[in-house]
């Protein structure tokens, strides 16, 4: 009598998380405009234009994008010295006021981490990993303990709407493009998800839906708690790579 055939059970689709805005309410944009004295009034850098040109990006991008969303002359010079004072700010605001995650995201990491889902945290943020270890999950783990890939404020050959930083993530947890979700709240992480090919869902915190959906988000929700993981699809029968 033949053995029954040997099966390969489908590896469950990962999900990708980009951090602040989406796991963490931190003060990066705070941090952005209060570095603006000295070198700008502040008061034009909007939640919108930091979401629309700054969000997303690393550091020296990000202060270049202000700058010159904000009209300044000779950004090259200035754009350094910027990054540097907003690095400054934030430590200084976070080491005052520690860091909040969002319970509806805390909700959701758990749901995925006991359901056996790859998770990975894909960040332009130096700051990310540290912020993350802040926040506990459980009694004895931290957000941070709850991924297994963290792609967190690498030098990368390009940075968002490339996505590299996505495609690197899914290669550390061994899924293929594919079958990756990513959770983004600004339009350049969802423009940089779906050009990896991945299912790109726009976390719509301030009330900028339209911006993401404009993106090429996939679906847009305003919190994790109207995602049913049961009903999530798999983006391909794809297996792992």
């Amino acid at each position: 009598m033949r053995p029954p055939p040997i099966t390969r059970r489908p590896r469950a689709p990962a999900f990708i998380f980009d951090v602040d805005g989406v796991l963490l309410a931190s003060p990066h944009e705070r941090a952005w405009r209060e570095a603006l004295a000295g070198f700008a009034d502040p008061r034009p850098f909007t939640t919108a234009l930091y979401q629309a040109q700054v969000a997303g990006k690393a550091r020296i991008d990000g202060a270049r994008a202000a700058l010159a969303a904000l009209g300044l002359p000779d950004t090259d010079r200035l754009v350094s010295a910027y990054a540097d004072a907003k690095q400054r700010c934030l430590e200084r605001i976070v080491a005052a006021e520690g860091v909040t995650a969002f319970p509806d995201a805390l909700r959701f990491v758990r749901a995925l981490a006991d359901r056996g889902w790859p998770l990975a945290a894909a960040s332009s943020s130096k700051n990310a990993e540290a912020m993350m270890r802040a926040v506990p999950l459980s009694p004895d783990r931290t957000l941070l303990d709850a991924f297994a890939a963290r792609i967190c404020g690498r030098a990368l050959r390009h940075g968002k709407p490339a996505p590299e930083i996505f495609l690197l993530a899914a290669a550390e947890l061994r899924v293929v493009p594919a079958r990756c979700f990513v959770a983004e709240d600004a339009p350049v992480g969802i423009r940089a998800a779906k050009a990896g090919g991945m299912t790109a869902i726009g976390i719509a915190r301030l009330g900028d839906a339209d911006g993401l959906r404009a993106a090429g988000a996939d679906r847009v929700v305003t919190s994790f708690d109207e995602i049913c993981i049961e009903h999530i699809a798999p983006p391909s029968s794809g297996d792992a790579a």
